[in-house]
């Protein structure tokens, strides 16, 4: 008998690799140039020697970072943040999308038409202003959670899954006495797992990466996310640092931004492999067995 390891790959599955392979090359060479600029030493840096490793290795860069304490509040904010609008999201979009996934929901086509048509037209900036005004929601977190709390295309995706969930289990729970919370807490979001991860995630995305709106509600420094902190950073260092304490501590601005780039992009990163290990998961476990 042929071990499984003596399968061959044929020139498709080769093409394919070679294609997977440069795309992880292409997308890991930025990330790590702005690492190694961000360990750099400042003469490296400006003669250009620096591409994907450190020269002159220092982390003044981080210790400049660390010592804007906006930048470190920001941080533990923005992580809370990022968590509590995820979890709200995910949660107000499950309960939308179980009661659209059901048959008997009256009026479900129009709600579903006034869904969709959001997704292809936008009032605008303005109208958007006002509206967060006359809620009086401005300078406060909630003008950062609510505007952004149902996204139509992740109320769909979730929707389709919830739909084509056996409809057996359902009826089975219903002649057990079980009600509709009941069914969609213990049989619809459990089988749902990877799609309610990935939506949870990708509402952690947006919201960890979010800047317009804290620009445009936000006037107060304590409700400044962490990525918009680091944009101030990167629109001009002058802010915070002059030349003269740049050349007391050994550093660029290029090195600063790329120090700041790196704190903004970490925690994330540590947070996807907790959330990826759903997407392998079925769909349907502990389904209906014929």
């Amino acid at each position: 008998m042929n071990s499984c390891y003596d399968k061959k790959f044929s020139p498709f599955q080769i093409f394919m690799l070679i294609v997977c392979a440069l795309l992880v090359i292409i997308t890991l060479t930025p990330m790590l140039n702005i690492i190694a600029v961000s360990l750099s030493g400042k003469n490296a840096i400006a003669k250009g020697l620096v591409k994907l490793i450190p020269r002159e290795f220092t982390l003044e860069g981080y210790k400049m970072v660390f010592s804007n304490r906006n930048i470190v509040y920001s941080l533990f904010y923005s992580i809370l943040l990022t968590i509590g609008s995820a979890v709200l999201s995910t949660v107000m979009t499950a309960l939308a999308a179980y009661a659209l996934s059901k048959e008997k929901l009256g009026g479900r086509r129009v709600f579903l038409t006034i869904i969709t048509i959001t997704m292809y037209i936008d009032a605008g900036l303005i109208p958007h202003y006002l509206l967060i005004k006359d809620l009086n929601l401005i300078n406060t977190v909630w003008a950062l959670i609510i505007p952004i709390m149902i996204s139509p295309f992740n109320l769909i995706i979730l929707r389709s899954f919830f739909m084509g969930i056996n409809k057996s289990l359902f009826e089975a729970a219903y002649i057990d006495g079980c009600g509709e919370w009941g069914c969609l807490f213990k049989i619809a979001a459990p089988l749902s797992m990877p799609a309610v991860s990935s939506i949870m995630l990708f509402y952690g995305i947006g919201r960890w990466n979010g800047i317009s709106d804290v620009m445009y509600y936000e006037n107060r420094t304590k409700f400044y996310t962490l990525q918009y902190h680091v944009k101030l950073m990167l629109d001009s260092i002058s802010i915070d640092y002059n030349a003269n304490e740049m050349e007391e501590m050994l550093v660029t601005p290029e090195n600063v931004r790329s120090a700041a780039i790196v704190f903004a992009m970490v925690p994330m990163l540590i947070f996807y492999p907790f959330v990826q290990k759903y997407f392998t998961k079925g769909v349907n476990i502990g389904g209906v067995k014929e």
